[in-house]
Protein backbone atom coordinates (compact mmCIF):
# COMPACT_ATOMS: atom_id res chain seq x y z
CA UNK A 1 0.00 0.00 0.00
CA UNK A 2 2.68 2.55 0.93
CA UNK A 3 4.50 1.35 -2.08
CA UNK A 4 1.93 2.73 -4.67
CA UNK A 5 1.71 6.03 -3.27
CA UNK A 6 5.08 7.07 -2.80
CA UNK A 7 5.02 5.52 -6.85
CA UNK A 8 2.15 7.98 -7.68
CA UNK A 9 3.27 10.79 -6.23
CA UNK A 10 5.38 12.99 -8.50
CA UNK A 11 8.73 14.32 -7.15
CA UNK A 12 8.80 18.22 -6.50
CA UNK A 13 12.15 18.19 -8.85
CA UNK A 14 11.15 16.60 -11.60
CA UNK A 15 9.47 18.41 -14.76
CA UNK A 16 6.23 17.24 -13.91
CA UNK A 17 5.55 19.34 -11.23
CA UNK A 18 5.14 22.40 -13.72
CA UNK A 19 2.04 23.27 -16.04
CA UNK A 20 2.92 22.57 -19.76
CA UNK A 21 1.61 26.16 -20.71
CA UNK A 22 3.71 27.79 -17.70
CA UNK A 23 5.96 30.84 -18.50
CA UNK A 24 9.34 31.35 -17.13
CA UNK A 25 9.34 33.72 -14.16
CA UNK A 26 10.69 36.83 -14.82
CA UNK A 27 14.11 38.23 -13.70
CA UNK A 28 14.55 39.15 -10.14
CA UNK A 29 16.46 41.92 -9.58
CA UNK A 30 20.38 41.34 -7.67
CA UNK A 31 20.03 42.58 -4.50
CA UNK A 32 23.32 43.38 -4.92
CA UNK A 33 23.26 46.04 -8.31
CA UNK A 34 19.45 46.73 -7.92
CA UNK A 35 19.66 46.12 -12.06
CA UNK A 36 17.28 43.18 -13.17
CA UNK A 37 18.88 40.70 -14.52
CA UNK A 38 17.50 38.65 -17.42
CA UNK A 39 16.62 35.05 -17.59
CA UNK A 40 19.21 32.83 -19.75
CA UNK A 41 17.22 32.18 -22.44
CA UNK A 42 15.50 35.41 -22.97
CA UNK A 43 16.48 37.75 -25.88
CA UNK A 44 18.38 41.17 -25.06
CA UNK A 45 16.30 44.52 -26.76
CA UNK A 46 18.54 46.24 -29.43
CA UNK A 47 20.50 48.99 -28.11
CA UNK A 48 19.13 52.53 -28.40
CA UNK A 49 21.41 54.30 -30.20
CA UNK A 50 20.40 52.45 -33.46
CA UNK A 51 17.05 53.55 -33.26
CA UNK A 52 17.89 57.24 -32.58
CA UNK A 53 20.39 57.92 -35.12
CA UNK A 54 17.63 56.33 -37.60
CA UNK A 55 15.21 59.35 -36.27
CA UNK A 56 17.60 61.71 -37.02
CA UNK A 57 18.13 61.18 -40.39
CA UNK A 58 14.43 62.00 -41.55
CA UNK A 59 14.72 65.23 -39.38
CA UNK A 60 16.89 66.72 -42.00
CA UNK A 61 14.55 66.15 -45.13
CA UNK A 62 11.53 67.06 -43.09
CA UNK A 63 12.34 70.45 -42.67
CA UNK A 64 13.59 71.42 -45.77
CA UNK A 65 10.19 69.97 -47.17
CA UNK A 66 8.43 72.04 -44.61
CA UNK A 67 10.86 75.21 -45.39
CA UNK A 68 9.76 74.97 -49.44
CA UNK A 69 6.03 74.62 -48.22
CA UNK A 70 6.03 76.83 -46.35
CA UNK A 71 7.88 79.54 -49.11
CA UNK A 72 5.71 78.56 -51.96
CA UNK A 73 2.46 79.22 -49.82
CA UNK A 74 4.28 82.71 -49.05
CA UNK A 75 5.01 83.21 -52.64
CA UNK A 76 1.45 82.10 -53.91
CA UNK A 77 -0.46 84.64 -51.30
CA UNK A 78 1.67 87.57 -52.56
CA UNK A 79 0.53 86.66 -56.12
CA UNK A 80 -2.66 86.57 -55.41
CA UNK A 81 -2.52 89.90 -53.43
CA UNK A 82 -0.58 91.72 -56.16
CA UNK A 83 -3.22 90.35 -59.05
CA UNK A 84 -6.27 91.92 -56.34
CA UNK A 85 -4.81 95.36 -56.21
CA UNK A 86 -3.37 95.48 -59.87
CA UNK A 87 -6.72 93.90 -61.35
CA UNK A 88 -9.79 96.69 -61.76
CA UNK A 89 -13.02 96.72 -59.91
CA UNK A 90 -15.61 94.85 -61.88
CA UNK A 91 -18.19 97.16 -63.29
CA UNK A 92 -21.01 97.17 -60.87
CA UNK A 93 -24.82 95.91 -62.08
CA UNK A 94 -25.91 99.03 -62.94
CA UNK A 95 -23.38 99.90 -65.43
CA UNK A 96 -23.36 96.09 -66.93
CA UNK A 97 -27.26 97.26 -67.48
CA UNK A 98 -26.71 100.24 -69.08
CA UNK A 99 -27.36 100.27 -73.30
CA UNK A 100 -24.51 101.54 -75.28
CA UNK A 101 -27.12 104.81 -75.80
CA UNK A 102 -27.03 105.26 -72.60
CA UNK A 103 -24.03 105.02 -72.51
CA UNK A 104 -23.51 107.60 -75.24
CA UNK A 105 -25.74 109.66 -73.39
CA UNK A 106 -23.04 109.48 -70.71
CA UNK A 107 -20.67 110.32 -72.56
CA UNK A 108 -22.06 113.37 -74.07
CA UNK A 109 -23.61 114.44 -70.51
CA UNK A 110 -20.03 114.20 -69.00
CA UNK A 111 -18.51 115.93 -72.24
CA UNK A 112 -20.37 119.20 -71.70
CA UNK A 113 -19.78 119.26 -68.26
CA UNK A 114 -16.03 118.93 -68.97
CA UNK A 115 -16.68 122.05 -71.76
CA UNK A 116 -18.55 124.20 -69.77
CA UNK A 117 -15.91 123.80 -66.50
CA UNK A 118 -13.79 125.12 -68.84
CA UNK A 119 -15.43 128.00 -69.80
CA UNK A 120 -15.95 129.00 -66.41
CA UNK A 121 -12.48 128.43 -65.87
CA UNK A 122 -11.31 130.79 -68.89
CA UNK A 123 -13.91 133.39 -67.56
CA UNK A 124 -12.65 133.12 -64.38
CA UNK A 125 -9.17 133.76 -65.65
CA UNK A 126 -10.02 136.97 -67.70
CA UNK A 127 -11.88 138.41 -64.88
CA UNK A 128 -8.53 137.63 -62.43
CA UNK A 129 -6.46 139.40 -65.16
CA UNK A 130 -9.09 142.30 -65.56
CA UNK A 131 -8.71 142.91 -61.59
CA UNK A 132 -5.30 143.14 -61.66
CA UNK A 133 -4.97 145.22 -64.37
CA UNK A 134 -7.93 147.35 -62.83
CA UNK A 135 -5.85 147.43 -59.82
CA UNK A 136 -2.75 148.46 -61.40
CA UNK A 137 -4.34 151.47 -63.05
CA UNK A 138 -5.38 152.69 -59.91
CA UNK A 139 -2.25 152.22 -58.04
CA UNK A 140 -0.91 154.61 -60.57
CA UNK A 141 -3.90 156.79 -59.85
CA UNK A 142 -3.07 157.01 -56.51
CA UNK A 143 0.42 157.40 -57.18
CA UNK A 144 0.03 160.00 -59.06
CA UNK A 145 -2.69 162.16 -56.80
CA UNK A 146 -0.14 161.81 -53.92
CA UNK A 147 2.78 162.97 -56.55
CA UNK A 148 -0.17 165.93 -57.36
CA UNK A 149 -0.71 166.72 -53.52
CA UNK A 150 3.37 166.66 -52.82
CA UNK A 151 3.19 169.47 -55.28
CA UNK A 152 0.65 171.75 -54.50
CA UNK A 153 1.85 171.44 -50.89
CA UNK A 154 5.59 172.33 -52.26
CA UNK A 155 3.74 174.97 -54.12
CA UNK A 156 0.89 177.00 -51.98
CA UNK A 157 1.93 175.14 -48.73
CA UNK A 158 3.16 177.02 -45.87
CA UNK A 159 6.19 175.35 -45.34
CA UNK A 160 7.14 175.19 -49.23
CA UNK A 161 10.26 176.42 -50.50
CA UNK A 162 9.77 180.31 -52.12
CA UNK A 163 10.94 180.16 -56.20
CA UNK A 164 10.60 182.38 -58.92
CA UNK A 165 9.57 180.90 -62.35
CA UNK A 166 10.96 177.21 -63.13
CA UNK A 167 10.28 174.43 -65.28
CA UNK A 168 8.94 172.08 -62.86
CA UNK A 169 8.69 168.85 -65.62
CA UNK A 170 8.68 167.64 -69.13
CA UNK A 171 7.00 165.11 -71.23
CA UNK A 172 7.77 163.79 -74.76
CA UNK A 173 5.61 161.66 -76.28
CA UNK A 174 5.67 160.38 -80.16
CA UNK A 175 2.80 161.20 -82.36
CA UNK A 176 0.89 158.10 -83.96
CA UNK A 177 1.26 158.02 -87.42
CA UNK A 178 4.09 160.74 -88.36
CA UNK A 179 7.53 158.83 -86.48
CA UNK A 180 9.70 162.53 -86.41
CA UNK A 181 6.50 164.30 -85.03
CA UNK A 182 6.80 164.44 -81.03
CA UNK A 183 4.25 166.47 -78.70
CA UNK A 184 5.54 168.09 -75.58
CA UNK A 185 4.05 168.91 -72.42
CA UNK A 186 5.86 171.11 -69.49
CA UNK A 187 4.91 172.29 -66.16
CA UNK A 188 5.65 175.86 -64.97
CA UNK A 189 5.71 177.14 -61.44
CA UNK A 190 6.23 180.16 -58.97
CA UNK A 191 5.54 181.01 -56.10
CA UNK A 192 7.62 183.60 -55.38
CA UNK A 193 5.59 186.47 -55.79
CA UNK A 194 1.92 185.46 -54.76
CA UNK A 195 -0.52 186.25 -56.95
CA UNK A 196 0.92 188.02 -59.27
CA UNK A 197 1.32 187.07 -62.76
CA UNK A 198 3.96 185.46 -64.84
CA UNK A 199 3.44 185.53 -68.56
CA UNK A 200 6.20 185.15 -71.41
CA UNK A 201 6.98 182.65 -74.05
CA UNK A 202 8.34 179.32 -74.32
CA UNK A 203 10.07 177.94 -76.43
CA UNK A 204 12.55 174.03 -76.50
CA UNK A 205 15.86 173.54 -78.09
CA UNK A 206 17.50 170.19 -78.94
CA UNK A 207 21.27 168.47 -78.95
CA UNK A 208 21.64 165.46 -80.63
CA UNK A 209 23.75 163.23 -82.73
CA UNK A 210 23.77 162.33 -86.60
CA UNK A 211 26.44 160.54 -88.52
CA UNK A 212 28.54 160.59 -85.54
CA UNK A 213 28.64 164.53 -85.21
CA UNK A 214 27.11 166.42 -82.70
CA UNK A 215 24.09 168.66 -84.10
CA UNK A 216 22.18 171.57 -81.67
CA UNK A 217 18.25 172.48 -83.74
CA UNK A 218 16.72 175.66 -82.48
CA UNK A 219 13.06 176.74 -81.53
CA UNK A 220 12.48 177.59 -85.35
CA UNK A 221 14.23 173.81 -86.60
CA UNK A 222 12.26 172.32 -84.05
CA UNK A 223 8.73 173.82 -85.46
CA UNK A 224 10.24 173.79 -89.49
CA UNK A 225 9.56 177.85 -89.30
CA UNK A 226 11.85 180.32 -90.01
CA UNK A 227 10.15 183.32 -87.41
CA UNK A 228 8.21 180.47 -85.45
CA UNK A 229 6.85 182.25 -82.47
CA UNK A 230 7.56 180.96 -78.63
CA UNK A 231 4.47 179.37 -76.86
CA UNK A 232 2.96 181.60 -74.97
CA UNK A 233 2.14 180.88 -70.84
CA UNK A 234 0.35 183.28 -68.40
CA UNK A 235 -0.10 181.76 -64.57
CA UNK A 236 -0.26 182.96 -61.18
CA UNK A 237 1.16 179.37 -59.37
CA UNK A 238 1.70 176.70 -61.97
CA UNK A 239 0.63 176.11 -65.68
CA UNK A 240 0.55 172.86 -68.17
CA UNK A 241 1.95 174.40 -71.37
CA UNK A 242 1.47 172.14 -74.37
CA UNK A 243 2.90 172.13 -78.09
CA UNK A 244 4.31 170.31 -81.16
CA UNK A 245 8.03 170.27 -82.55
CA UNK A 246 9.31 167.89 -85.32
CA UNK A 247 12.93 165.73 -84.76
CA UNK A 248 14.55 165.07 -87.92
CA UNK A 249 15.08 161.63 -89.52
CA UNK A 250 18.59 160.06 -88.74
CA UNK A 251 18.94 162.04 -85.25
CA UNK A 252 19.48 160.31 -82.21
CA UNK A 253 18.03 163.16 -79.49
CA UNK A 254 20.31 163.78 -76.19
CA UNK A 255 19.44 166.47 -74.51
CA UNK A 256 16.05 168.83 -74.31
CA UNK A 257 16.36 172.55 -72.97
CA UNK A 258 13.45 174.86 -72.33
CA UNK A 259 13.75 178.25 -72.62
CA UNK A 260 11.32 180.72 -70.49
CA UNK A 261 11.43 184.39 -71.61
CA UNK A 262 9.07 186.21 -69.31
CA UNK A 263 8.07 189.85 -70.02
CA UNK A 264 9.93 191.40 -67.34
CA UNK A 265 12.54 190.22 -66.10
CA UNK A 266 15.23 187.99 -67.23
CA UNK A 267 15.32 184.30 -69.27
CA UNK A 268 15.14 180.73 -67.52
CA UNK A 269 16.78 177.54 -69.08
CA UNK A 270 15.82 174.13 -67.36
CA UNK A 271 17.85 171.03 -69.52
CA UNK A 272 16.60 167.40 -69.64
CA UNK A 273 17.87 164.35 -70.79
CA UNK A 274 15.96 162.62 -73.57
CA UNK A 275 15.69 159.22 -71.15
CA UNK A 276 13.96 161.40 -68.51
CA UNK A 277 11.81 163.79 -71.25
CA UNK A 278 10.32 160.09 -72.61
CA UNK A 279 9.56 158.97 -69.27
CA UNK A 280 6.38 158.30 -67.83
CA UNK A 281 7.59 161.28 -65.30
CA UNK A 282 9.82 163.15 -65.38
CA UNK A 283 12.22 165.12 -62.90
CA UNK A 284 14.40 168.02 -63.91
CA UNK A 285 18.43 167.30 -64.59
CA UNK A 286 19.41 170.49 -62.87
CA UNK A 287 17.75 173.30 -61.21
CA UNK A 288 16.72 176.31 -63.40
CA UNK A 289 19.47 179.16 -64.03
CA UNK A 290 18.51 182.35 -65.34
CA UNK A 291 19.87 182.61 -69.36
CA UNK A 292 22.51 184.94 -69.71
Amino acid sequence: MSDETSQSAPSPGTPADRPATQRPASAAPDPATGHDHAPAGATAPPPSGAGDAGHHRWRLPAAVLLAAALGFGAWGLWRSLSETQDTPPPPGPQAASLTPRQMQADLEQLQQRVATLGRSDAISRQANRDLQSALAERDEEIAGLRADVAFYERLVGATGQRRGLTVHTLKMQPQDGAPSAWHFTTTLTQNLNRGAVSAGRLTLALEGTRAGKLEKLAWADLRQQPDAPGTAYSFKYFEQVEGDVFVPAGLTPVRVTVRLTPQSGAAVEQSFSWAEATRETVVPAATANPAG
